[in-house]
């Protein structure tokens, strides 16, 4: 009987540290998860609406960029120009959001080196997708700016389809 009682309790012991090692890979794969990434500026404090646009535009990102400017935004040698830590992005944003839509041909100088190239525009992309590859492109790789908000990626992509037409 007592070795029966025993074996028991072992048993109860074993089955109480399962359910407190199971209960912290839990809480560890859900902090893992929420923690933002590591080449991200977006905080757990930002809005449920930036993080959404930030999640949405690296999916985007992956899917219509990054054959050419790289998953990490590094560029292909001479023949595209990098995002990540590139000047052009930084102090252009309202051209770099009508690349997106209309593409660019000629000369494009990015970090002091040339890059001359055709990037093609993505005119199936909506307005809010550009706002979200924006606001994904934006926040990560050291560039620190808000969300992209879709009323000023219309007004912007509006002026550059002016533009174009008016050539």
């Amino acid at each position: 009987m007592r070795s029966e009682l025993k074996a028991e309790s072992v048993k109860m012991k074993v089955k109480y540290i399962a359910i407190a090692f199971g209960f912290l890979l839990f809480a560890f794969g859900f902090q893992h998860c929420s923690e933002k990434k590591s080449d991200s500026n977006i905080s757990s404090a930002s809005s449920v609406k930036q993080q959404q646009y930030y999640v949405h535009g690296e999916q985007l990102y992956i899917k219509h960029c990054s054959n050419c400017h790289q998953k990490n935004g590094t560029g292909l040698g001479l023949l595209y120009p990098p995002l990540a830590k590139s000047d052009y992005v930084d102090n252009n944003f309202e051209s770099v959001i009508c690349l997106m839509r209309y593409g660019i041909e000629g000369e494009l100088v990015v970090n002091g080196k040339s890059f001359n190239k055709a990037m093609p525009g993505i005119p199936s992309l909506s307005d809010l997708e550009i706002a979200e590859i924006a606001t994904y492109l934006y926040n990560t790789w050291e560039h620190q700016r808000d969300s992209i908000e879709l009323k000023d990626v219309s007004r912007i992509l509006d002026n550059c389809r002016q533009a174009t037409i008016s050539k």
